[in-house]
């Protein structure tokens, strides 16, 4: 089954830095469409990086040019990292990846893992 385990999150000032990864197992890792989201309380689950099986990268507009998605296909391992934090960067972060290949529509996002979070003190 397929299996998603972030870690990396912590506590952080404004300005620092951190580096998300999600380890993935039970699937063919490199045919699919990974992506990061986050969730702040009180909020809507948002994306914030996607990354597709041929590598073409989108971000969401609050942190682009601070958040960085790759993933190293040899170790089945998704990363983000995360520059200039902000505070209104705080929320638990998820990875997740689609049911179905090479593609990368939100509705296709149907495995989660249990979340990391991330949390920026002004």
């Amino acid at each position: 089954q397929v299996q998603l385990v972030e870690s990396g999150g912590g506590s952080v000032q404004a300005g620092g830095s951190l580096r998300l990864s999600c380890a993935a197992s039970g699937y063919t890792y490199s045919r699919h469409c990974m992506g990061w989201f986050r969730q702040a309380p009180g909020k809507e689950r948002e994306g914030v990086a996607y990354i597709s099986s041929d590598g073409s990268i989108s971000y969401a507009a609050s942190v682009k040019g601070r958040f960085t998605i790759s993933k190293d296909n040899a170790k089945n391992t998704l990363y983000l990292q995360m520059n200039s934090l902000k505070p209104e960067d705080t929320a638990m972060y998820y990875c997740a990846t689609t049911a179905v290949p090479s593609t990368c529509l939100l509705r296709a996002f149907a495995y989660w893992g249990q979340g990391t979070q991330v949390t920026v003190s002004s």
